[in-house]
């Protein structure tokens, strides 16, 4: 017997798929449940049957888009890429999602939901980098603060903030690429 699709799950996946988009192209202000639900082939009432607001489908899109960053880094590392390789892994997936991650950063600021979703993320990223190590001891302050440097410095790529100032970026790409050097340290 075929594999039926699961509608529910479908219908939820529409949706995620159709806010992160809508989210992409014109960030968290410009962006509305109701083109969400449209953008997913769905009359706006459905949007409410899964999420109860923007900012919650938001967070759900982070969630999604963290996971692919996850797998997207771990199948690079089982594979023992070069950091080259993972530096420009982590800026194409910064540069991809660059509106996205706009909004998060402002959110991040200003809704105290976003803002403990980005916590609980990076919490799970310093595990993961924690299992990545083999290091379970390793200090979890030292690994936020090379986290938030990684972080920032790939956004500061994916929004061409070195170029803004007439700069090449090959500085931050090496900086970034001495992060990921000494992450990847057992």
């Amino acid at each position: 017997m075929p594999h039926q699709p699961d509608p529910v799950a479908d219908t939820r996946t529409r949706l995620l798929d159709a806010a992160a988009l809508e989210f992409n192209e014109h960030g968290f202000s410009g962006t509305d449940t109701n083109r969400i639900a449209r953008r997913a082939g769905f009359a706006p009432q459905t949007f409410y049957r899964w999420f109860t607001d923007k900012t919650q489908i938001f967070i759900a899109a982070y969630q999604v888009w963290e996971e692919e960053e996850r797998a997207m880094l771990g199948a690079l590392l089982a594979k023992k890429s070069s950091t080259r390789r993972l530096v420009d892994a982590v800026v194409a997936h910064h540069t991809a999602h660059h509106k996205f991650r706009r909004s998060l950063r402002q959110l991040s600021l200003e809704d105290p939901l976003v803002r403990r979703a980005r916590a609980e993320s990076r919490t799970r990223q310093i595990a993961q980098i924690r299992q990545w190590q083999q290091r379970p001891a390793a200090d979890d302050a030292a690994l936020a603060v090379e986290l938030l440097k990684m972080e920032r410095l790939a956004d500061a790529l994916a929004e061409h903030e070195f170029e803004d100032l007439g700069l090449r970026p090959h500085a931050v790409e090496n900086a970034l690429a001495e992060i990921i050097d000494a992450l990847r340290q057992p």
